[in-house]
């Protein structure tokens, strides 16, 4: 099945579905699944340009605010559209934030990859957890990246204090955001509830995240980004890793999808590799276990 398109996104009416949508994939993510049909709330840190998102987006659709590098604003939105919206099927985790200018820290004093990137994740899912087994089955996805597989965590410098580099950072929080995906496969099965987690990484792909990441060296940073952005695929093609991921009926808990070619950096999409870390289910756990005590959230 690697020749894959979005063709393939079953009808999706009466689905309630939460995704980060203000550009790149998210507004195509969203895009995609309004058009057929899902109610789809868009999850935005800037409501303006949530806004302007929505009114090009073909189908029904909210914008509601959520910054996940702030514990609080993600327990708000939880409660607020748990409220409105008992039941959810789809969760799209696909906070991608790249900053690679010096070390910053969330609202919860994080290093701002992993608190953005996983730590906040891993809270929106915990909390909206009931609203998503209240169906007749929810889905997770997790939006990993190639970058996961040459990445360590060193849980003796988990939030990157010493010898900060932002491209390691990076890399680190898509490892954990890996690792969550998978370890949160394994519970949701143990724990017999009727919710999939899924996982898919995007490769290369022309985003606006990768002028942004390189706009703090000005001149220099902005032939960086061009030249990178020269050696990407389409978003529309990024995007259809993470849309099979949420609405294939035929997948299972901790597949992991991505692009088929060069690497896995680009064309149709197919079932991706971990990266040896990512797959230590014992990493996995220990990751868990901090996750719990740094944001307060445990499930399930």
């Amino acid at each position: 099945m690697s020749g894959w398109t979005a063709d393939r996104i079953p009808d999706q009416h009466g689905k309630v579905v939460v995704t980060g949508a203000n550009s790149g994939l998210g507004l195509v993510t969203a895009t995609e699944l309004a058009r057929r049909g899902a109610h789809v709330v868009l999850a935005v840190r800037n409501l303006t340009a949530g806004e302007e998102a929505a009114h090009r987006i073909p189908g029904d659709t909210e914008v509601r605010e959520l910054d996940l590098a702030s514990l609080a604003s993600v327990r708000a939105f939880a409660a607020k559209l748990t409220a409105d919206h008992p039941s959810v099927d789809v969760l799209v985790n696909n906070a991608g934030l790249v900053h690679l200018g010096p070390r910053r820290t969330t609202a919860d004093g994080f290093e701002l990859h992993v608190g953005t990137n996983m730590l906040g994740p891993y809270a929106l899912t915990g909390l909206l957890l009931d609203a998503l087994t209240a169906g007749s089955g929810g889905r997770v996805v997790s939006l990993s990246s190639i970058t996961h597989k040459n990445a360590h965590l060193d849980f003796g410098d988990l939030m990157s204090e010493h010898g900060y580099r932002a491209s390691s950072a990076y890399g680190r929080s898509k490892l954990a955001t890996t690792l969550f995906g998978l370890e949160l496969d394994r519970r949701l099965r143990a724990a017999g509830l009727p919710v999939v987690s899924a996982l898919a990484h995007p490769g290369l792909t022309r985003t606006n995240l990768t002028p942004r990441a390189w706009e703090h060296r000005g001149r220099f940073g902005r032939l960086i980004a061009a030249g990178g952005l020269l050696a990407t695929q389409s978003v529309e093609q990024g995007a259809r890793p993470q849309l099979r991921a949420a609405t294939d009926p035929e997948v299972r808990g901790g597949q992991f999808f991505g692009p088929a070619r060069l690497w896995e950096t680009r064309g149709p999409v197919t079932e991706a590799r971990l990266g040896e870390e990512a797959a230590d289910p014992a990493v996995a756990r220990r990751l868990w276990a901090v996750a719990e005590d740094l944001t307060g959230v445990r499930y399930p």
